[in-house]
């Protein structure tokens, strides 16, 4: 036991999985101050109890402490939060057409209808996206803005209106109005190699007002600590500007609502102006500055444009430009003079080995060791990069791009290629600080779980099996990746990321057993009861009396209000039952004969109108009646 006075709160009768060596397998935890206070034997523990000392028990769950995303985009995703639409999760295109056409219905003018990714057609029984007929069918009125990833938009006619792009927009530079043989633009919206004309598109669409932003974000909080979540580093991102679009975040946090630690980074906006930013922001705030809720973190994921290589594996890998060792030395040195730790994006080895000569050849003027510096993303890195990156104490942090992509680049560079993307247990052994995150919430869904499934079982959403067993981890390993192996990421050791005494009271009650709930079981976790510092940020099930109140989602006409956040799959009865359409018509099992008149009505030359050819091929009887 550390201290004198009783506990605030003690835990019993859990499975709790520490991630502290020393403290493997304890009967009860005990929280004080917002700390753990103890973790181990029954006895002692509830022997320290006193008259105001809360004791949950936990009933055998499993207990992990609270996850670490180490990789995403909470701050500009609160702010858009409620203006989303989410298909995260959603299994089939039926489901996905149906949630569309709901909310244009309930979606007032001159407002958007917004799919911004998290998504990908794989993940579809279908296999494919919306014709761009079908969303017009659905939407003649209501814009409609969907992102698939970072490689394409759909937009139906309403959306190509009010955005103004018509036969004289030319394309921008790096991206592509898709058009027709007579010049008009169709809707489809193609990053070629990057994705400026995705942003900027999205960028037109009218925002919330500050008051909803504030509310906006809360939910979006309080979506991540539904799934375990307590902990992010924030890694930018653009239109995201310093310090403009960072007041509704410091609000939250001067008023104590903030229900996630963040830690964020500083992402560059303007090319040729990446010196003058960094200089500017150096004078403005360092890094660590804030508390345990809000930190300032350093610089990236945007260095220098010069060196941005997105990751569109439909595409080509983009040619960067011969200036960008230059320009990126420039602003290194300027974050190394004023100790500020950076991150790179870098999805190719072949922008890995440039970024590398750049940091190499600062580091022989100024030592750049114990920075905390790292690369994001890395699928394709080299051995001889992993052991460059060790060399010079950087860490990388990865991602599960490949869970919504895989298929993508096996059709690009092969099965084999695909096997080290990212060679993940190559850069433990190398012995690089390795954390694991999302890069929500755009180019893949801000689910932990969904990452931590891709770690185990190598696959992708779509089935495809990407890796061998000796690049998978075990779910010990990537449980590290999400807690402890993080907090390198934000130079917070030893403070968060295991149970033990002394760190943060940080933790998530799960749902299941993930050390031994099966494989496929894994991506559909989540928490029952998450705590924050000791302070319950989200309760349901048998907890859901602790949960703390949150304002509904503004506007009134919010996609949260009627789909929340990441549809869950359905709960099936018996082998192979599919969950197709299942969220719109409200089943929780496997279809027996129940109607899809739903589904017809989204479009009468839509796939889902043919019961038979549609229906059938799920195992549904309806097309029998």
């Amino acid at each position: 036991m550390t201290g004198t006075s009783a506990p605030d709160l003690i835990l019993t009768h859990g499975r709790f999985t520490t991630m502290d060596p020393s403290i493997p397998d304890p009967e009860a935890v005990a929280i004080t101050d917002g700390r753990f206070s103890a973790v181990g034997d029954a006895g002692p523990i509830m022997a320290s109890a006193g008259p105001d000392t809360r004791v949950l028990d936990l009933g055998g769950r499993r207990v992990v402490p609270g996850l670490i995303d180490s990789h995403m985009h909470i701050i500009r995703g609160g702010l858009n939060y409620n203006l989303e639409l989410r298909w995260d999760g959603v299994r089939s295109l039926a489901d996905a057409m149906a949630m569309l056409k709901r909310q244009v219905d309930n979606t007032p003018a001159p407002q958007w209808v917004r799919v911004v990714g998290g998504f990908t057609l794989h993940q579809f029984a279908e296999k494919r996206l919306p014709t761009l007929d079908e969303l017009n069918a659905v939407a003649p009125d209501t814009p409609v803005f969907i992102l698939h990833l970072y490689d394409r938009a759909l937009l139906n006619r309403a959306a190509l209106r009010v955005v103004g792009y018509t036969k004289d927009t030319p394309n921008p530079p790096g991206g592509e109005i898709q058009r027709d043989a007579r010049g008009e633009p169709t809707g489809l919206l193609l990053a070629r190699p990057n994705a400026m004309i995705l942003y900027a598109t999205l960028a037109k669409g009218p925002p919330l007002p500050p008051e909803y932003q504030a509310n906006s974000t809360r939910h979006f909080m309080r979506e991540m600590n539904r799934l375990g979540v307590t902990g992010v580093i924030d890694a930018g991102g653009g239109f995201q500007n310093y310090p403009d679009d960072y007041a509704i975040i410091r609000q939250l946090h001067a008023e104590g609502l903030l229900t996630l630690r963040i830690a964020y980074n500083l992402f560059t906006q303007k090319p040729g102006g990446e010196v003058e930013d960094f200089k500017r922001w150096g004078g403005m705030i360092r890094p660590g500055e804030g508390d345990d809720s809000l930190r300032h973190n350093g610089a990236g994921e945007m260095l220098v444009f010069s060196a941005a290589d997105f990751e569109d594996f439909r595409e080509p890998r983009p040619d960067l430009a011969p200036s960008m060792e230059t320009e990126l030395e420039d602003v290194v040195r300027v974050l190394v003079e004023n100790r500020w730790p950076w991150r790179l994006h870098a999805t190719y080895d072949e922008t890995v080995t440039r970024a590398l000569d750049a940091f190499e050849a600062v580091n022989r003027e100024m030592p750049i060791d114990g920075l905390h510096w790292m690369l994001d993303h890395c699928e394709t890195i080299s051995d001889r990069n992993i052991d460059r990156v060790a060399a010079l104490g950087g860490g990388i942090a990865v991602q599960h791009r490949m869970m919504f992509q895989g298929e993508d680049f096996v059709d690009r560079y092969g099965h084999a290629a695909a096997e080290r993307t990212p060679p993940v247990r190559r850069m433990l052994e190398a012995g690089v600080p390795v954390g694991a995150g999302t890069d929500a919430t755009r180019v893949a869904s801000y689910n932990p779980w969904v990452s931590f499934a891709w770690l185990v079982t190598g696959r992708t959403l779509g089935g495809l099996q990407l890796y061998p067993w000796a690049n998978r981890l075990d779910r010990h390993e990537a449980l590290h990746l999400w807690t402890a192996g993080n907090t390198w990421f934000s130079t917070e050791e030893g403070k968060k990321g295991r149970i033990t005494p002394g760190q943060l009271a940080d933790l998530a009650v799960l749902d299941r057993d993930i050390m031994t709930v099966p494989d496929d079981a894994l991506q559909d976790t989540e928490s029952v009861l998450t705590l924050l510092g000791g302070s319950v940020v989200h309760a349901s099930e048998d907890f859901a009396g602790l949960a703390p109140d949150l304002p509904p989602a503004m506007p009134d006409w919010s996609p949260v209000r009627r789909f929340g956040g990441y549809q869950r799959r359905p709960v099936v009865d018996g082998p192979a039952a599919s969950p197709a359409m299942a969220h719109a018509c409200g089943c929780a099992n496997g279809c027996g004969v129940h109607g899809h008149d739903h589904a017809r009505a989204l479009a009468a030359r839509g796939p889902a109108a043919d019961d038979r050819s549609f229906w059938g091929v799920f195992g549904c009887s309806c097309w029998a009646v």
